[in-house]
């Protein structure tokens, strides 16, 4: 077989994204989400595959920034948009884009690539690791109540056309981005994807809607969510169905939850990617009516492992060599010194003797702060080689809040 693995050029994309639309099943989306999307496109950092005059593969990469432990905002591809042709499986199609794409990245001194995948078990060969993880959950609101904290009273809702007041929302997302690992900087545009409300995708609920939580005049946080009406033999048991929710403080989350647990002629809230540490949890009578399950979402990659592992800070001190195996970027290979703390950080290359050994996946799902190195070492992934490294390194590592990916790309 012979292709050609080339950047996209804005003629092409309408037959590059109708292969990735067949990838994906080959359902057809609105104009609005096609017309976003393309919008969206960073055409220089998108790559496709070509079989003569047909497009078998796709891959592209957003610019973002993501926080990092300590609040930091780094550089990161979002890896978006991949496939390959059913007809070109097993031929080395996803590979090709995976090498051209780390090596722009490289190139392109880019110390971290995210993505989420469609099936977790792709991505562990080219070097991503899970790193945040998040949970769904259906609330029985009917026998579910909220202990809020002092203060909810305070917080003033009301209702607000999501597109009236995508501003005011995009304000409190932002102060709340710095706040814990895994979050995405949303670059311009972006806002649009939290309010695209296609009629094809709400399964028979209302459009959505929108709330607005407000003390002193101020906007405190908002939800967006949609109502599927239901009757049964015993009367209603609609659900509410969130897709977003932020608020600046606990009060103010409190508000919220409160108020999306108590609409009119619902029984069920029903949520899903939410952070796996989220308040909530603990203002519920009882958590066993919540049935909460867990999900992967940020699949993380370090390009540059020093780079990366300089751009945040630690949780507690530390000073250890890690032997780090990349066979896919040979380039992150070898020995590290990580010395640092919570004011910084220093990652250089060493002949010192190591302390730890493990592959760049497991440094990726340890990066943001939210698996402990310890829990990959009890599974074998990472190597002691020092006494007392193990414990040094995953409790630097840690981060006080769980990370989160706020939205998919």
């Amino acid at each position: 077989m012979t292709t050609d693995v080339r950047v996209l050029r804005q003629a092409d994309w309408d037959k590059w994204y109708e292969n990735l639309i067949r990838a994906f099943g080959g359902v057809a989306e609105s104009s609005e989400e096609r017309e976003l999307w393309n919008a969206l496109t960073e055409y220089d950092r998108s790559l496709g595959v070509w079989d003569g005059e047909e497009c078998v593969g796709t891959a592209g990469a957003f610019s973002f920034r993501v926080t990092v432990p300590g609040g930091a905002s780094v550089r990161a591809a979002g890896v978006t948009m991949v496939s390959v042709a059913a007809t070109h499986r097993r031929r080395g199609v996803l590979t090709a884009m995976m090498r051209r794409q780390l090596d722009d990245l490289r190139a392109g001194n880019e110390p971290l690539a995210v993505l989420t995948a469609s099936e977790p078990a792709i991505y562990g060969r080219f070097g991503y690791g899970i790193g945040t993880l998040q949970i769904n959950a259906e609330i029985d609101t009917g026998r579910v109540r909220l202990s809020v904290p002092p203060g909810t009273d305070d917080v003033r809702l009301r209702y607000a056309a999501p597109g009236d007041v995508l501003d005011v929302c995009e304000a409190v997302y932002a102060r709340r981005v710095p706040e814990r690992p895994g979050m995405l900087a949303r670059q311009p545009g972006w806002e649009r994807l939290q309010v695209l409300d296609p009629e094809g995708e709400r399964d028979g609920a209302s459009p959505l809607q929108c709330v607005v939580a407000e003390r002193d005049g101020s906007a405190v946080g908002y939800t967006r969510f949609r109502v599927k009406p239901g009757w049964g033999p015993a009367g209603h048991d609609g659900v509410v169905q969130l897709e977003d929710l932020e608020g600046t403080d606990a009060p103010a989350r409190a508000a919220l939850w409160r108020f999306l647990s108590d609409v009119d002629l619902t029984t069920t809230l029903r949520t899903r990617g939410r952070p796996v540490d989220e308040d909530w949890q603990h203002l519920v009578s009882d958590i066993r009516r919540c049935q909460v399950r867990l999900k992967d979402a940020l699949h993380v990659r370090l390009v540059d492992v020093g780079a990366a592992l300089e751009a945040r800070t630690y949780q507690a001190p530390v000073d250890v060599v890690l032997e780090v195996e990349d066979a896919f970027c040979p380039w992150n290979e070898g020995r590290w010194r990580l010395t640092g703390d919570a004011k910084g950080a220093s990652c250089v290359r060493t002949g010192d003797s190591p302390d730890l050994a493990l592959s760049v996946r497991e440094l990726g799902a340890a990066y943001l702060g939210g698996v402990p190195l310890a829990s990959l070492a009890a599974a074998g992934r990472v190597r002691e080689l020092r006494q007392g490294a193990l414990a040094e390194a995953s409790m630097a590592f840690t981060s006080v809040v769980a990370p989160w990916l706020p939205h998919g790309f």
